[in-house]
Order: structure tokens, then sequence, then C-alpha cells
């Protein structure tokens, strides 16, 4: 094996790797979101657990951050709070977890 069939090896690997912690971060950063606007929402125990799972769920079906981004604020429009705030809560989320899966390795 020469040195370029390595380092394509390595850079294989080094994508792999990056799409799963980005798989996992984006799952669990929809289901902390989810559990937040089902708390706002007013539901809780197995309401609010199925509210996160399904939106975590629906993203799997190539569903965008815009997207759930969208559904959450159509969902939390009664309650008055704006897009832009439940993005800043997604980010916050994001943080969160990505602050988790460094911990974890």
């Amino acid at each position: 094996m020469t040195t370029f069939d390595k380092r394509e090896q390595g850079f294989e690997a080094k994508f792999v790797h990056d799409e799963e912690l980005m798989f996992k971060a984006t799952v669990r950063s929809n289901k902390l979101l989810g559990l937040w606007a089902a708390s706002r929402l007013g539901l809780s125990g197995d309401a609010a657990a199925s509210y996160a799972t399904t939106l975590v769920t629906d993203h799997l079906e190539n569903r965008t951050m815009d997207e759930v981004l969208n559904k959450v604020s159509e969902d939390l429009a009664g309650t008055g709070l704006a897009r832009e705030q439940v993005a800043a809560k997604l980010q916050e989320c994001l943080h969160q977890v990505m602050q988790q899966l460094e911990t974890e390795r």
C-alpha cells in the first residue's frame, strides 16, 4: 500500500467519523429542542417524549434544520416565541450536545 493509499483511507475514515458525529449531534439536539418546546407547549411525561421523538424521527426523513425550526416555530407561535428565539435555543442545544460528545470520547 502506498502512502497515497494510506492518506486516502485516512481521509475516508475522518469523513465517516465526522458524518457520524454530526448525525449524533443533530439527533440529540433535535431531541433536546423537542423536549424544550414540549415544556413550552405545556406537555409533560409521555406527551413531551412523543413530541421530541417525532421531531427526531421526522428529521431522519430528510428534514433540514430550517424545516425543524419552522415546525417548532409554528408549534410555538401561540406562545409568543419568535423563530429567532427557537433558533437560538437550537444553537444552545447543539452546543451542549457537542460538549457532551467531546467528553464521551
